[in-house]
């Protein structure tokens, strides 16, 4: 027999579906702020997952059966919403503009910036690994980008020293530019049900600026969920991932380190690809060069975006890309990447082995 809390949450999601649907059916209301009502931190899906709390224990895998279903059900009507949204703003500007296929094409192959080169590269490795790639907002909420990633509140990094926030007086929470793509990672967990395997390669920002910092620079971080996850398959991945940007030749090793969304979590170090591994000016005089942050999922993390942490695992890794750049391409400042030099662009052709 159902307990009560158990057919009470089946109502709730029952009587939900219909005033969901009956919202996208009018179309009175916009696709974001109806995802923001359902799925957003104070959303209806939240107060779902907070009644699941209240079922016994041999119910609670039944309430998050529907409530999982009910995400799902949700995900994909807004992402149909979305892409009927996107087909009709295409359809319009291909019916005002006029293209004339007949002008001769410039011959004056150009540059690629040094940053594309070193997307492309990667995504072509990601790609070959099965990872799906993933984007999401530069400008977030608070929650999807420390909260649910288990920084606590008075962890450094939300302090006005580190992280640009924007004044919203009109959000119901702190809005700020991401400062990792870690954001995407939680949007992506909230959408999804496991297993999952995506990379989200983007824009972040920090308030830093020196030789090897920028205001704004790019991240690529890397998320695998699943039942059997280990470690050793989190290594395996990034030293064959390394090996195919900065060729077969390439050692790492794993030192422990603390990020509050992972634990165990590590530093990953490359053997130096200048000296290999003698010292230089490069690694300072180690041979090794620090070149990304991993670990295991932290089950905070697991448990803020509705998984079961004693059921699911995974593990998450990041890279910088604009360092990746510079060990690849040998640029000594980071803020040229920046400068708008023609000359500097110019030496990033199109097409770069």
């Amino acid at each position: 027999m159902k307990t009560e809390a158990l057919l009470k949450l089946e109502q709730s999601i029952g009587e939900l579906k219909k005033e969901f649907i009956s919202k996208i059916e009018s179309g009175a209301q916009k696709v974001d702020s109806i995802r923001v009502e359902y799925m957003g931190k104070k959303g209806r899906l939240t107060s779902l997952l907070e009644t699941l709390v209240s079922l016994p224990k041999e119910e609670k895998p039944e309430g998050g059966k529907l409530v999982t279903g009910f995400r799902t059900f949700i995900s994909e009507k807004i992402e149909e919403l979305k892409k009927n949204a996107q087909s009709s703003n295409i359809s319009k500007l291909l019916s005002d503009s006029c293209v004339d296929v007949s002008l001769p094409v410039d011959s004056n192959k150009g540059s690629l910036h040094p940053i594309m080169h070193m997307k492309q590269e990667i995504i072509e490795a990601f790609h070959k690994l099965g990872f799906s790639y993933c984007d999401g907002p530069e400008v977030d909420f608070d929650f999807y980008n420390f909260q649910a990633l288990n920084f606590s509140p008075d962890h450094p990094a939300r302090d006005m020293q580190d992280t640009f926030f924007v004044d919203d007086k009109s959000a119901s929470e702190p809005v700020l530019l991401r400062t990792h793509t870690s954001n995407i990672q939680i949007h992506t967990m909230l959408d999804r049900t496991p297993p999952i395997k995506i990379f989200a390669p983007g824009r972040t920002f920090r308030c830093d600026s020196d030789v090897t910092h920028t205001p704004m620079f790019h991240q690529v971080e890397a998320l695998m969920i699943d039942q059997a996850i280990s470690f050793a398959d989190m290594k395996g991945i990034i030293l064959w991932f390394l090996r195919e940007i900065f060729g077969q030749d390439v050692t790492i090793r794993l030192r422990p380190s603390y990020f509050p969304f992972v634990e165990p979590g590590g530093e990953v170090d490359m053997r130096c690809v200048r000296c290999k591994g003698e010292g230089c000016n490069i690694c300072k005089g180690t041979g090794w060069l620090e070149i990304a942050g991993c670990g295991m999922v932290h089950p905070n993390v697991l448990e803020a975006v509705g998984y079961d942490s004693e059921r699911y695992m995974g593990f998450a890794f990041g890279f910088g890309i604009d360092r990746m750049a510079m060990l690849k391409y040998d640029i000594s400042d980071s803020r040229m990447f920046y400068e708008g030099d023609k000359n500097f662009l110019s030496q990033f052709p199109i097409f770069l082995k």
